[in-house]
């Protein structure tokens, strides 16, 4: 199972999101907490007068919404009752247990999910702390949650791909209609709440993943101007096609605005999560030979996308690394010199030092590193067998210090043995002569 938590300032868009759903028959409410009747019973003002009544109690809280999801592996197809068991377990685990929440079932994407509503005023008007409730209460809830109801676990299924977003399929999106709304807003909902980006190119790298642009326009258009922004579907070729949406027409009103906040609030010099990244590309090149195109799809094994960036003449500029596993983005240079784009096409051999041409992405492979030796040779002459046969899987601090090892330089210019440097003392009555 897999949990995410959105904070709000408007429970009126969360909950006619959740009942446009419903009218469009690709959700149903199966459920409430701390109601007075049923739900079957209750009409959209009972369930909505109950969350603004409480919300009066105190009106200086204006971030008060909270919108949760919790989905499935697509294998998962649970009863309603059980469904609803597994939502007030969870909602008391994470302290809302006694707020007044909704539950709705979706059938709109391609794995089984549900979303709670509820605020955070509770009913003697103070407020829930939500600081790092996603990273603290919600990820102890979930794991229990997944041991007492016997559900598939989001983590240490390494033969699977469980909880994974898919690109959207061209064949089934029909442009400018409810189908390719819907289609944007699974991807933005997934990936605008969970990945750590810093810029519009940095989010456009994860967009990109599953077919989808967040689009300002031309420098002189109007909607850049006046700071708008569009969300377009990508073709296979990258290229956007079918009729772009508008961020304002969105549910949770992705616009520009919002995203300027999100960057601000993404940005991170979390060591650890740089040090996965660069420890994943510097095993990649202990390999016997690399290209760039060896590099990508050893990356991604790590769970890293690589994205360059070309000019109008197809040659690269920049990279940016998506790390799906920390939910990071960093681009080339802030990883370090050795990380840039330039960098890393020289390690391939597909730019000279001196600073020749790159070549394009196509013809890559026809030029590679290659060591004199095979790595695990050369790793087992310089440190014994027990080296031999490290993989990176599961040994990120080993393999990092062990790359530290092979690449430091030694410092020998100065250097004289202990014994020279010892002044030899005079033995009384010895002469010099």
């Amino acid at each position: 199972m897999v949990a995410v938590i959105k904070t709000g300032h408007s429970i009126h868009k969360v909950f006619y999101y959740n009942e446009n759903k419903v009218k469009e028959a690709v959700a149903a409410c199966i459920g409430a907490g701390n109601y007075p009747i049923d739900v079957d019973k209750m009409s959209h003002a009972v369930k909505i007068n109950r969350f603004l009544k409480q919300l009066e109690l105190n009106e200086n809280a204006k971030r008060n919404t909270v919108h949760i999801s919790l989905n499935f592996d697509p294998s998962e197809n649970y009863s309603h009752e059980k469904l609803m068991r597994i939502a007030d377990t969870y909602m008391e685990k994470i302290g809302f247990g006694d707020q007044p929440y909704l539950v709705y079932e979706h059938h709109d994407s391609g794995h089984p999910h549900l979303h709670v509503i509820s605020i955070n005023v509770k009913s003697d008007g103070r407020r829930i702390n939500m600081q790092n409730i996603g990273r603290n209460q919600s990820e102890t809830a979930r794991k229990e949650i997944e041991e007492i109801f016997g559900i598939l676990k989001a983590q240490g299924n390494k033969n699977s791909s469980d909880f994974e977003l898919k690109p959207i399929l061209m064949g089934k999106v029909q442009y400018g209609k409810s189908d390719s709304k819907r289609a944007i807003t699974n991807v933005l909902d997934q990936v605008l709440f969970s990945y750590k980006y810093s810029s519009l190119p940095q989010l456009n790298a994860v967009l990109r993943q599953y077919n989808v642009l967040a689009d300002r326009g031309d420098e002189n258009s109007k909607m850049f101007n006046s700071n708008g922004l569009m969300y377009r579907i990508l073709d296979q070729d990258g290229k956007p096609i079918g009729v772009p949406i508008k961020a304002s027409l969105f549910y949770n009103k992705p616009t520009l605005r919002f995203l300027e906040e999100k960057f601000a609030a993404n940005k991170t010099s979390q060591m650890s999560d740089i040090r996965r990244i660069k420890n994943a590309i510097d095993m990649a090149f202990l390999r016997t030979e690399i290209s760039l195109a060896d590099l990508v799809k050893t990356l991604e094994k790590d769970g890293i996308n690589t994205v360059f960036r070309k000019n109008e003449e197809g040659l690269i500029y920049g990279t940016t690394y998506v790390d799906h596993i920390t939910k990071c983005v960093f681009n080339g240079s802030t990883l370090g010199k050795m990380y840039s784009a330039k960098a890393i096409q020289e390690r391939c051999g597909l730019v000279a030092q001196t600073g020749q041409k790159t070549l394009d992405l196509n013809t890559e492979k026809l030029q590679q590193n290659t060591f004199e030796s095979p790595t695990s040779q050369i790793i087992a002459a310089l440190f014994g067998n027990d080296f031999q046969n490290s993989r990176y899987a599961g040994a990120d601090t080993i393999m990092g210090q062990l790359w530290d090892m092979l690449t430091q330089s030694e410092q020998t210019a100065n250097y004289i043995p202990y014994e020279l440097r010892k002044k030899k003392k005079k033995r009384k009555g010895q002469s010099n002569n």
